[in-house]
C-alpha cells in the first residue's frame, strides 16, 4: 500500500523489482486460486489451520491489488477476480457472520483472535476506494452491507489499535461509526497520545506479552503512524494539535537506515531474524502512508 507512493515521491519510473516479484506472485495465486495451496495447513499447524490461511490469503490478495488500482484509476479483472474470491469465503452465520475466518496464532496485531478484524476493515477501505465505481455495483453492495454490519457488531469489544482502521474507512463508509462513537474514539486517541506525541502499539492493543519480558514503554512508528494517518483519513483538520504532535514525532523518529522502528508486542525477537523486522516495516509503511497524506 505504500510502495507506490513512495515510488511517486522519489520520482521513479518504474516499478521496483521486489514489488514486482511480490505483485507477480500475488497475480499467479489469485489467477490460479483453485490449485494453490494456503500456507498454513490442519496438518502441519493444528485444526482449522488451512481454512484460516485460506481466507486470510483471499482477503489480503483483494487488499494488495486494490491499493496499486486505485492508484491507477482503473479496476483490473485480476483485482475483481481477487475480490470475488474474498467474497466467496465472506461467513454467512455466526459471530463472524459477514467477516472473514483470520489466521490465529495467538500474536497481535496481526494474527490473533481480533486480527480479522482489522483484516476486514482493510477490505472495506480498498473496497470503498476502488475505481470504476466498484462499491456501487448491487452484488458488491450485498457484500460490503454485510461486512458493515460485522465492523458495526463487532466495534465495541475491538481494542484501540483495530477501531483505528474503522475510524480510517468511515470517511468513505456511511455507518461505520455514528458521531458519539467517533467522538469517543478520538478521545480515547488523545488519552493514549504520550507526552512526546507520539503512541504505543502495546497500550493500544492491550495485550500480555507470552514471554512475560517487560514491554516497551517507548512510543513507536507503527501506532504512531496508524494514528496519524486514521485521523488524516478521517477528516481530522491539519490544525488539531493532537494530528501536529504525531507529524511531528514521525518527522523526528525517522531512523539513519530511513526506517521507523517498532518492535513486536507478544515477545523479544531477534532482529536479525526472519520475523524480527515485521514490527519495523509495517511501522514505516504507516509513517510512509501518513506523511504522504500530509503533503
Amino acid at each position: 500500500m505504500a510502495r507506490p507512493g513512495l515510488r511517486l515521491e522519489l520520482g521513479e519510473t518504474a516499478i521496483t523489482p521486489p514489488e514486482k516479484a511480490m505483485l507477480d506472485s500475488v497475480e499467479k495465486r489469485v489467477s490460479h486460486w483453485s490449485e494453490m495451496v494456503p500456507f498454513y495447513s490442519d496438518a502441519k499447524n493444528g485444526p482449522g489451520k488451512t481454512a484460516e490461511a485460506h481466507a486470510t490469503e483471499a482477503v489480503l490478495n483483494a487488499v494488495i491489488l486494490a491499493s496499486y488500482d486505485a492508484r491507477q484509476g482503473d479496476l483490473r479483472p485480476i483485482t475483481r477476480t481477487a475480490f470475488d474470491e474474498a467474497w466467496a469465503l465472506q461467513e454467512e452465520t455466526g459471530d463472524k457472520a459477514g467477516g472473514w475466518k483470520w489466521q490465529d496464532f495467538h500474536l497481535g496485531p496481526w494474527e490473533s483472535a481480533e486480527s480479522g478484524y482489522q483484516g476486514a476493515a482493510l477490505l472495506m477501505v480498498e473496497a470503498v476506494n476502488a475505481p470504476d465505481g466498484y462499491a456501487r455495483e448491487s452484488e458488491v453492495r450485498r457484500h460490503l452491507d454485510r461486512e458493515r454490519d460485522y465492523l458495526r457488531r463487532q466495534y465495541a469489544t475491538q481494542p484501540l489499535v483495530n477501531q483505528l482502521y474503522i475510524l480510517w474507512a468511515s470517511a468513505k463508509e456511511p455507518g461505520l461509526l455514528t458521531e458519539d462513537e467517533r467522538k469517543a474514539l478520538l478521545a480515547a486517541l488523545r488519552s493514549q497520545q504520550q507526552v512526546d506525541g507520539g503512541w504505543r502499539t502495546m497500550a493500544m492493543d492491550m495485550r500480555e506479552r507470552t514471554d512475560h519480558s517487560p514491554e516497551p514503554m517507548e512510543s513507536d512508528g507503527y501506532a504512531t503512524g496508524l494514528a496519524v494517518l486514521a485521523m488524516e483519513e478521517s477528516g481530522t483538520t491539519r490544525r488539531d494539535r493532537t494530528l501536529q504532535r504525531g507529524l511531528e514525532w514521525l518527522a523526528e523518529h525517522q531512523q539513519k537506515e530511513g526506517n521507523w522502528s517498532a518492535s513486536s508486542i507478544n515477545m523479544k525477537r531477534d532482529p536479525e531474524s526472519d520475523a524480527g523486522p515485521f514490527m519495523s516495516d509495517a511501522a514505516t509503511a504507516y509513517a510512509v502512508l501518513a506523511l504522504e497524506k500530509a503533503q
